[in-house]
């Protein structure tokens, strides 16, 4: 079960980083800030929505 856990926190922390990259992106059209965005990735969408 422990496993599990662990393959699901590490799909989250990807399709969140993927998310923030492509919402970065086409707001932007920046390298830079897609790679900023990306490390920042939940925090970064949550923000977007709220704004938004």
């Amino acid at each position: 079960m422990s496993s599990t856990r662990v393959e699901v926190a590490r799909s989250g922390i990807s399709f969140g980083s993927a998310l923030a990259i492509a919402i970065s992106w086409s707001l932007n059209q920046s390298v830079l800030w897609a790679i900023v965005h990306g490390i920042f990735s939940w925090l970064y969408v949550i923000y977007y929505l709220i704004v938004r």
